[in-house]
């Protein structure tokens, strides 16, 4: 099956109550977890690719990786640009063979985020690419992506329609309460999802793909496993996974997972490596990253997208 667009998948994923996962890749061992995962679970994937992924391994390395994974599994897969800062980042995404981009206007007021937005439009759909635009601010830290709490804004309702109207995105991300990185909420807090805005747009935009980012669960036995075996990372919450399953039974079609793959594949380095100081084969160490991230993307996709058996 060759690379698609995420058009078909979150039409699905919108009549039948469940949403697509979108994770970002950043190396080989990462998109065979992903992909391995997926393929078991009879799962469609969005693969992303940060602005610090492609400055890590490069865009062509990480296309290749794609292709070799989509011939491996045989999966519907979509490659997809996460927060593509300006048009031109995303032209040469377009350009390069991905199928699918978001551009990130959301710091800038709202009729520059329009034109932006549909400048970005205008230039994929002739090339058959598919664009996800944004409207509220999630706070927290991401690769190039830094949101003070101060500087952050939930997503008003009364924009959604004009935005959409005006640009001709695909589909649009919202800020209701989740936060970019790792540390979204102190420990002894209870996280809240805006719950009320999502209802409020999906009647607004009837049918229309809705997407969360910042929306990793933060996973304790990860973050257990490294602070036992060396690391000091402070206690940290995410999104209640119980909450990002009822999003993606409304109207959220695509939900973006990060940072718990960093953890998971973090974790399995750390151990191996603190219990096997001896071992220099990355073979070795990266294979126990490679196997959490596979068990953590199969998890999610069971028990918190419900995107297993829909292909």
């Amino acid at each position: 099956m060759p690379i698609v667009t995420s058009t078909e998948m979150f039409k699905k994923a919108y009549e039948g109550g469940y949403a697509v996962g979108a994770f970002n890749v950043n190396n080989m061992e990462i998109i065979q977890g992903i992909t391995e995962a997926a393929a078991e679970a009879r799962s469609p994937i969005v693969l992303q690719v940060s602005a610090g992924a492609r400055k890590y391994a490069k865009h062509v390395y990480l296309m290749k990786l794609i292709e070799a994974a989509e011939a491996d599994t045989g999966l519907p897969i979509c490659v997809h640009l996460d927060h593509g800062a300006d048009f031109e980042v995303c032209k040469s995404c377009i350009d390069g063979g991905f199928t699918s981009v978001m551009i990130d206007g959301s710091h800038f007021d709202f009729e520059e985020n329009i034109r932006l937005t549909k400048q970005v439009v205008d230039y994929a759909h002739d090339h058959g690419v598919v664009v996800e635009g944004e409207l509220g601010r999630l706070a927290g830290i991401e690769d190039d992506v830094n949101v003070s709490a101060a500087d952050s804004s939930y997503t008003d309702p009364n924009q959604v329609e004009e935005f959409v109207r005006a640009t001709g995105v695909d589909s649009l991300a919202i800020a209701i309460g989740t936060s970019h990185g790792a540390y979204k909420f102190k420990p002894g807090t209870n996280p809240q999802l805006r719950f009320d805005i999502l209802e409020e747009i999906s009647k607004r935009l009837p049918g229309f793909p809705i997407v969360l980012h910042g929306a990793s669960s933060v996973t304790q036995s990860y973050v257990q496993t490294i602070n036992a075996n060396g690391g000091k990372l402070v206690d940290a919450l995410g999104v209640p996974e119980d909450q990002l399953r009822k999003a993606a039974q409304m109207a959220v079609c695509k939900i973006n997972i990060d940072s718990d793959l960093r953890l998971a594949m973090t974790a399995g380095v750390r151990e191996f490596v603190y219990n096997n100081p001896a071992d220099f084969d990355p073979r070795a160490y990266l294979k126990p990253g490679r196997q959490n991230v596979k068990d953590l993307v199969k998890h999610k996709i069971i028990n918190v997208l419900g995107s297993n058996d829909k292909i």
